[in-house]
Parts: C-alpha cells; structure tokens; sequence
C-alpha cells in the first residue's frame, strides 16, 4: 500500500492511531521531507524518519540507549528491567548476555532446522490443495513460526498453542491504545513450567543450553544463568521467534497477492524467493519502529533533543527513503536492495535474523510450489491491534 494522499493537512504522526497505522506511507513520506526530526507533543517523543538518521541512531548506543526499553511505552513507564531482557540492555551486560545467546544460536544449529521447517509447511499446506482458498495467517502465518520455536525450545507440540497465546497476548492492545507497559509474569507461566521441567530431563535444544552454557558475568563470575535470567532469556526469543514471522509470512501473501505478475514470476523462478523475502522486509517491515531514550542531550539535525526525552526510530519509513533507495514505493523482487534497516542495526542487530529469513524462504518456497495464484480478501483481512509490531491477524486468500 502506497499511503492515501495527506498534502495540505496538518503532519501528524501517531503510533496508536488505527487509520496512520492501516495506512502509514504518505505520512512517512511527509515526514522524510518536512519534519526528519519530528515531535510528537501528546506523548511527548521525538522521531526520526530518514534512512541515514535511523541507521546512524541505532548504531549510536551511547547517545541513544535501549536500557529504558525499545519500545515507547516501556520507555514511558521508566520501570525496572529484569535481567536478561537482551534488547533492553547497554554494554556491558548487553555485550555478555549477546554474546552468551550467540553460543546457542550458532549457524549450524539454524540452518539444520530447513528440513524440518520444511516438513512442518507441508504439514500445515497439503491438506489445503484443491481448496478454493484458505486464511494464510491461521494455517500458516501461526503455525509454522510457533512449530520452529518450539522445537528450538524443547516444547512439547502438545503445549505450544498455548505458550504462543499466553506470549502474544503480551504484544496485543486495543485499537488506537498502546500497549501496557509490564514486566511481571516472567517467573510463571508455561515457559517457566518446561525451564524447571527441562532443567531435570535435558535435551538437545536451547533451553537446556541456556540453563547450562557458563559464562562470565559483568562482575566476572564464572556462572550459569539463574532459573529466572533463563525464563526471561527463553520468553523473549519465543515471542519474538514468533510473532515477526509470522507477520512476514502474511505480508507475503498481501503484498504477493497484489503483484500478480512478480509472483508468477518467482514461482517459475524460486532463486528469486531469497531476494524476494529480503525485498518483503524491506517494503512491509512487520516491526517498523525501534525506540531509545536519550541518557544526554543530542544534538540533531540542527536541533537539540533534550536528556530524558525518548527518541523512535521509524524504520518501516526509512526503508522507503528515496535518498537511500531507487522508487522506493514500488516492491520489485529484482532490486538490489543492499541494506535496509527491518533487523536494525549496529548492536542491537537482530539475532534472529537468520532464521528469520530461512523460515521466510522455506514458508514462500513451499507456498508457491503449491498455490502460484491467488487472491486475497481484503473485505475480510484484519490487522493485528498492537502497536509493537504491523501485520495480519487475518489474511483469507482466494486460490485461482
């Protein structure tokens, strides 16, 4: 979606507005050209739009720190953070627990996943050939993502519904609210029940190697983590395991939907898929802002931004930015895209980028493979109500 036309209105850019969220790109447009430094007066932050000035701003963890949360309203609430919330840390604790998380996440690990990830598409996909269409976020979009989660933590499949709703439930709000700023209920829960579990019957998968990989902590202790760093350690990479992949399998199938003539294309074609994915994150980031509190003032963009203020940076805007990228309203599976800044930046760099992309690859390589047509109903398409990350909780398409 192109972003309906705003010229001669009043810019205004808000996180928890339904109709700016639906329909973000004319604004960020505006935004890139009359305010790159924008500020919000009725929830008091400052934006950034530009695709030099985000990637700058990420990469400056000093000016602008994530250890007040990355998400506005954690920012707001100034709260306590639990140890071992990995994207809500500076240096040097952030330095060791990414560093501990990069042990587990190794490259061979990810990549033995394909044959699974493979099997579990197939699962989900062959019960659906000759149907007349299906909703891709219910037969997919959720059930994909959660199986590849599962299986990296050692979850049971019998459990893992029920784990994925208790975490997604974290990231939904009501439409046109933000999300409630918390930290509880990272000691209990289900995930903490299979922590306790695993720490008697350990297996080959990340929880049991989070509760027995040593490392040195910032006090130079040679230790483990602790039963509740684990919990905290293990519910963040389920939630975010999950959810942003499955909001990238449905902006496939939008965004695919739309431009019928690409995704024939890389059906007859599947080496396009990779560039194709890399090209969907880039067009439709399923997370697109990023936000940092500023522990100093900071000069920019001949302004100064005050110690104390929070900072967003809007990454979905700044993948759109002319200055860094040739039309960058229109989606085209043959760009050569470079960098764009959907997995963010310099520390902070996502480390689940790489399964990301192969559960991407895989869902899009076995999607085409067996339904090259299609429409979507968008009467019946819905997005999600959280202001954390943008994509469908419902996409029905209609098979050709």
């Amino acid at each position: 979606m192109a972003g309906t036309d705003t010229a001669g209105t009043e810019l205004y850019w808000d996180p928890y507005d339904p109709e700016l969220v639906a329909d973000p790109y004319a604004t960020y447009r505006r935004l890139r050209e009359e305010e790159p430094l924008y500020y919000n007066e009725r929830y008091d932050f400052y934006a950034v739009s530009r695709f030099d000035d985000c990637r700058d701003g990420l990469r400056d963890a000093r000016s602008y720190i994530s250890g007040k949360g990355g998400i506005l309203e954690v920012i707001k609430a100034d709260m306590e953070m639990p140890s071992g919330i990995l994207i809500f840390e500076d240096p040097p604790v952030h330095t060791i627990h990414r560093r501990l998380l990069s042990r587990v996440f190794t490259p061979g690990r990810i990549a033995g996943l394909e044959p699974k990830i493979r099997e579990f598409c197939a699962r989900c996909l062959d019960p659906l050939i000759g149907s007349d269409g299906f909703d891709l976020i219910k037969e997919l979009g959720a059930q994909m993502p959660m199986r590849v989660i599962g299986m990296l933590m050692g979850i049971p499949e019998s459990g893992l519904e029920a784990v994925r709703d208790q975490v997604d439930a974290n990231l939904r709000t009501r439409p046109g609210q933000p999300m409630e700023a918390r930290t509880e209920g990272f000691s209990d829960g289900m995930i903490a029940e299979y922590i306790d579990w695993r720490a008697d019957h350990p297996s080959d998968d990340v929880m049991t190697a989070l509760l027995h990989t040593e490392f040195e902590d910032e006090t130079g202790t040679v230790r483990t983590l602790t039963r509740d760093e684990a919990v905290i350690y293990a519910t963040v990479v389920a939630g975010a395991g999950n959810e942003t992949t499955n909001r990238l399998i449905g902006w496939a199938g939008k965004v695919l939907g739309e431009h019928p003539d690409q995704r024939r294309q890389v059906a007859s074609e599947p080496n396009l898929v990779p560039n194709t994915v890399e090209e969907l994150l880039r067009y439709e980031p399923p997370g697109p802002a990023a936000a940092r509190f500023l522990p100093q003032d900071v000069e920019l963009l001949g302004q100064r931004v005050p110690a104390g203020s929070a900072m967003v940076f809007l990454v979905a805007a700044a993948n759109r930015d002319d200055r860094q990228f040739d039309d960058p309203e229109r989606f085209d599976i043959h760009r050569q895209i470079g960098q764009h800044l959907t997995f963010g930046y310099g520390i902070h760099f996502c480390l689940g980028a790489a399964l990301a992309r192969l559960e991407g690859r895989v869902a899009l390589e076995e999607l085409l493979a067996r339904f090259p047509d299609w429409e979507v109903d968008m009467d019946n398409a819905r997005l999600a109500t959280t202001s954390t990350v943008r994509g469908w909780e419902t996409l029905p398409i209609v098979l050709g």
